[in-house]
C-alpha cells in the first residue's frame, strides 16, 4: 500500500473513533511533521487554511493536539501517539463496557413472547453469529457442514468438543472432530450445483441454518422449539443412512440415488 493509501486508511479508521475527516487528517499531519505551525498542518494535510485554526481548535479542546506560543508563532504537536492509543482503548473499552451491560439488561428484562425466524445477512454477521453460539453451548451442538464452513468454525468446535458434545455430519471434511459423521460419496454430493446448506443447533435452543455462506451471504437463525426439532430430526436421517450404507452389503447408492430422484421429481 502506498503511503497515500496508508494515510487515507489511517484517516477512516480515525472517523470511526469520533474524529471528522479534517480533525482526522490534522493529527495525521502532526504525528508526520511533529511541531509545525497551521500553516504547515494545513499545507501537508490539504485542508483549506480558511478552515485549519478552528479544526486545531477543536482538537486542542479535546486534548489530542498541544498548542505552544513562542515569539509571536503558534506552534502545534500532536499527543504523542503511545498515549493516543491508550487513550481511545481505555474509552473504547468504557463504552463497549456501558454499552454491553445495558443491552444486556434490556434484552433480558423483556420477556420473550414469540419464537423468532431471523434473516442474517453480511458473511462476517453469520460467521460471528455462529461463533458466538458456539460459546453459548452447555451440553449438546449438532450440525451438518461442508467443508467451507466446517473450516471456517473449526477453531470454535475443537473448543466446545473439549466441554459438549458435538454430533452430526460433514461433507468432505477430512478428519472431522469427535463423533461427527463423514459423509459418503454420492452423486448428490458431487454434483457442482448441488446446494451446500448447514446447520447448527445448540443445546436443541437455537438454531443458524441456511445455503453456502460463499455464494449466498444469507441464513436464518431461529429459536423456534419446531423449527430446531425438524432440522435435528433431518441431520439424525442423514446421519442413520449413513451409517446403514456403511454396514449394508447390498448396493445401496444406486437404490438410494433412484429414490430420491423419484420424490423430487427429476429425471
Amino acid at each position: 500500500m502506498s503511503g497515500g493509501g496508508k494515510v487515507e486508511d489511517i484517516v477512516q479508521k480515525l472517523k470511526k473513533l469520533g474524529f471528522n475527516e479534517y480533525e482526522a487528517k490534522s493529527y495525521v499531519s502532526l504525528v508526520k511533521q511533529g511541531p509545525v505551525n497551521a500553516y504547515q498542518v494545513s499545507k501537508e494535510s490539504g485542508i483549506p487554511r480558511a478552515r485549519i485554526y478552528d479544526v486545531l481548535s477543536n482538537l486542542v479542546e479535546k486534548g489530542m493536539v498541544m498548542k505552544e506560543e513562542m515569539n509571536d508563532t503558534t506552534r502545534y504537536s500532536p499527543l504523542p501517539v503511545e498515549i493516543f492509543l491508550q487513550k481511545a482503548q481505555s474509552e473504547w473499552q468504557s463504552t463497549y463496557t456501558v454499552i454491553s451491560d445495558t443491552l444486556k439488561s434490556l434484552e433480558t428484562s423483556e420477556e420473550k413472547v414469540d419464537n423468532r425466524v431471523m434473516t442474517l445477512k453480511d458473511y462476517e454477521t453469520i460467521i460471528s453469529y455462529c461463533q458466538t453460539l458456539l460459546k453459548k453451548a452447555e451440553r449438546r451442538i449438532v450440525i451438518s457442514m461442508w467443508d467451507d464452513m466446517y473450516e471456517e468454525l473449526k477453531e470454535e468446535l475443537v473448543q466446545a468438543a473439549e466441554k459438549v458434545t458435538v454430533q452430526g455430519i460433514t461433507l468432505h471434511v477430512d478428519n472431522p472432530i469427535g463423533n461427527l459423521e463423514t459423509h459418503r460419496i454420492t452423486p448428490f454430493t458431487e454434483t457442482p450445483s448441488t446446494e451446500r446448506w448447514f446447520i447448527l443447533s445448540i443445546d436443541s435452543k437455537e438454531m443458524i441454518y441456511g445455503p453456502s455462506i460463499e455464494e449466498r451471504s444469507v441464513a436464518f437463525y431461529t429459536d423456534d422449539p419446531v423449527h430446531i426439532y425438524l432440522l435435528e430430526d433431518y441431520v439424525w436421517h442423514d446421519v442413520l443412512v449413513n451409517r446403514l450404507v456403511r454396514r449394508s452389503q447390498d448396493d445401496l447408492e444406486k437404490w438410494i440415488t433412484k429414490e430420491r430422484r423419484a420424490f423430487f421429481m427429476k429425471k
